[in-house]
């Protein structure tokens, strides 16, 4: 056997395995010879074995008393529980064999401890890009039924992260129909070292009002947050977080699970009379039926795990150190992406080259690189009724095409990107009368509309190939840089022509494997693409989706007091380098909302930043405000992408200000935006402790913006002066102002 690696441990009866991060351990062994059980998770232990924390005495274990066989198997702690052999809780795999039992007994069969991490075939994964990952393999297997799985923990040590997948392969004779695979599941205490009942933390929304947290007791029997909308969507996000009451960013335990997946999803956590918990996410067993041929492999999504005994803000750090550098790729992973301006809230459907070269001109002169042309660009699209499907561009709105306009937008320097909706088709269009089986529906019955289109099955192979020509063709045709990707209903009338009806089950599945096809395909044919992935806003904005695009657009409410909120709770789970944020125009195209521009950009530099406005009808005044954020951007946007997350303050607890900074790897420099949400009689200047710097080090605070009316300096002090007794934020009149603070080691 190879040398083990020095974060995988394996005890020396080969009955427990040790996983290891920097901060963290996970424990996993062998009851009585034969099943699989979760012994711990949590901060750093020292101990090969676990052997003290057997729930069960010898003889009460199978082996030694099949007369109380269901007992062990409804109360042991197991790492992947199989389905109908008397463990009443949450099952992790359900199959359906020939002649119709149900029965799943998963039994250990060995493991294999390899260097690095294997990619999952047709689904985003985390992946290794220094040789510093290792990988547990644990196989299981049905001896009954030929039905085997394997169980994948990849170490992320520096993230503190670790991650899961599941393989289920049919050693049988026959077909087996999967009901159930899920992709991780853990059985755990139901309190913290504290002796405090664990609560359920989750996030939920609807369309511009995304990434709500909330925080909420655990009851008895199962609760959690799914989805069946054919897509992650913005109701819920599969994140699960099991935390301590009263959890903050600095206090308290938290385990977070995140599911790089965008389909449906169920996240799920089960108390049962013990008080004990079962966690687990996967694939929502709702129209899922998958027929598993002998010989086949069935590859679950991956589940991304971390534990932070240092509050919510360890936590988020893990998840946005994990995805920046082992989740998202391409070209601009570590580089500044473009400022841009969308002309979709500046014109609408209504738009010719002239009005979008009216506005690049002056977006250049205010320092934007790149013009998106936003929806309407293609056949005959005026409004939302037709079109969708033929990619082809109205030269009556764009003469010469989009080569003509991105001739003239490089002669002026600036970059052009597109706006697509492959996924749908309009009933009104060339594609769906040549082929109207291409869409998902049931054939004879009234078909089910949204915003007046259909969603087109790229579970085939055939629409798959027809959109990767379509939007080639575009592609090839233009210098384009940029291409926003929207999609903008959930399913409905699920049927495919291109399945047998024993294989319908299997549609919502093959649709989000064709959809991984078609921007896997897209980014190797167009490496220099930068993608944003969309959905109504943040409907899919989830880790599977960052594995294809480095950004997604938050929200389609770009109200900045929304906007504080949306992005907190966004940036608990993802990095900012991803969280697509614009300044827009006001009132506010959602919201009726007016809010100095100043403060828009201050909060959309927490962000990917560009701008969503008709810049022609600003002032001469918003032009230098204008000339000022793209400054600040260039001036701040390495260490906004690249550092480390701290939420200082939050307006959603504290109803009057938020405060939030991001401190560079080295600690040398960070950068906090103070915005003074809601003014109140009596206010008065107060203190705010910094977070994350070096105690040690000495700094300087100064404004950012070096304001005329302010002095350069505000104060130089030792950092732990600075986080124990804070710095003075002024007293700002008037509601939704702000100021940026620049601290840097002297």
């Amino acid at each position: 056997m190879k040398i083990l690696p020095s974060n995988i441990t394996v005890s020396p009866k080969e009955d427990f395995f040790r996983i290891d991060t920097e901060n963290t351990s996970y424990v996993i062994g062998i009851e009585d010879g034969l099943y699989l059980g979760h012994f711990y998770y949590g901060p750093s232990i020292s101990d090969d074995s676990l052997s003290y924390r057997r729930k069960f005495s010898p003889w009460m274990t199978p082996t030694k008393n099949k007369r109380e066989l269901a007992i062990f198997m409804d109360g042991f702690s197991f790492e992947y529980p199989g389905w109908g052999r008397g463990d009443t809780r949450e099952g992790a795999l359900k199959a359906v064999f020939k002649d119709g039992t149900e029965r799943v007994d998963l039994i250990y069969q060995g493991y294999e401890i390899t260097s690095g991490k294997a990619p999952v075939p047709g689904l985003p994964s985390t992946f290794d890009t220094e040789g510093e990952v290792e990988t547990l393999r644990i196989d299981l297997k049905d001896p009954d039924t030929g039905l085997a799985v394997a169980l994948y923990y990849s170490a992320f040590a520096e993230c503190d992260v670790i991650a899961r997948r599941v393989e289920v392969v049919n050693g049988g004779s026959s077909d087996v129909v999967l009901q159930r695979v899920l992709s991780a599941s853990m059985d755990m205490p139901g309190r913290d070292r504290q002796g405090r009942a664990f609560e359920l933390m989750t996030f939920h929304g609807t369309w511009a009002r995304e990434f709500t947290r909330e925080i909420r007791p655990i009851g008895f029997g199962r609760t959690g947050v799914t989805s069946i909308n054919g897509k992650t969507g913005n109701r819920t996000q599969s994140f699960l977080g099991i935390v301590s009451p009263g959890i903050t960013q600095e206090d308290g335990e938290v385990y977070g699970l995140q599911f790089l997946y965008s389909g449906n999803y169920s996240s799920m956590v089960e108390k049962v009379p013990s008080e004990d918990l079962r966690v687990s996410v996967g694939i929502h067993p709702e129209e899922f039926n998958w027929v598993l041929a002998p010989g086949e492999t069935f590859y679950a999504p991956e589940v991304v795990l971390t534990y932070s005994a240092s509050g919510l803000g360890k936590m988020s750090r893990n998840f946005h150190d994990l995805f920046r550098k082992h989740l998202i790729r391409g070209a601009y992973r570590d580089k500044k992406r473009p400022i841009l301006i969308n002309n979709w809230e500046a014109t609408y459907f209504d738009f010719d080259t002239e009005k979008l070269l009216a506005i690049a001109k002056q977006a250049k002169e205010c320092g934007v690189e790149m013009l998106v042309v936003d929806d309407g660009w293609f056949g005959k699209r005026n409004d939302d009724n037709t079109s969708l499907g033929d990619w082809t561009v109205n030269e009556e709105k764009l003469p010469g095409g989009l080569s003509g306009l991105s001739e003239k937008l490089k002669e002026m320097g600036m970059k052009l990107g597109v706006w697509f909706e492959p996924e749908m088709v309009s009933p009104d269009s060339d594609l769906y009368r040549a082929h109207p089986d291409w869409a998902i529906s049931i054939p004879g019955r009234d078909i089910t509309l949204s915003r007046n289109q259909l969603v087109l099955d790229v579970s085939r192979k055939d629409v798959r190939d027809y959109l990767i020509s379509a939007i080639s063709a575009i592609l090839n045709s233009a210098d384009i840089s940029y291409v926003k990707w929207d999609m903008n209903r959930h399913m409905a009338d699920l049927y495919s022509a291109d399945l047998p009806a024993e294989r319908q089950g299997e549609l919502l599945h093959r649709y989000v494997l064709g959809l991984y096809d078609l921007q896997e395909r897209l980014l190797t044919s167009f490496p220099h693409i930068l993608l944003e992935n969309c959905s109504s806003g943040g409907a899919r904005f989830d880790p599977g989706m960052l594995y294809y695009s480095p950004q997604i657009w938050t929200s389609d409410d770009t109200d900045a007091y929304e906007r504080i909120r949306i992005q907190e709770g966004a940036a608990t789970l993802y990095p900012l380098s991803s969280l697509g944020a614009h300044v827009s125009i006001c009132p506010n195209h959602v919201t009726g909302r007016t809010v100095p521009i100043r403060t828009r950009g201050h909060v959309a530099l927490a962000g990917t930043f560009g701008y969503e406005l008709d810049i022609t009808q600003l002032s001469k005044e918003d032009h230098e405000e204008m000339k000022k954020q793209t400054a600040l951007f260039h001036k701040y946007n390495d260490l906004v992408r690249n550092g480390d997350y701290y939420r200082i303050a939050s307006f959603r607890d504290n109803g009057f200000f938020d405060c939030y900074g991001v401190v560079s790897k080295d600690k040398s420099e960070m950068l906090m935006t103070f915005i003074h949400v809601m003014n109140r009689p009596c206010n008065q200047d107060r203190f705010i402790c910094l977070k994350g710097l070096d105690e040690k080090k000495r700094y300087r605070v100064t404004w950012a913006e070096d304001p005329e009316d302010q002095p350069e300096v505000v104060v130089e002090a030792y950092g732990s002066t600075l986080m124990n007794a804070g710095i003075i934020f002024p007293c700002l009149s008037g509601d939704f102002r702000s100021v940026l603070y620049y601290i840097s080691e002297i």
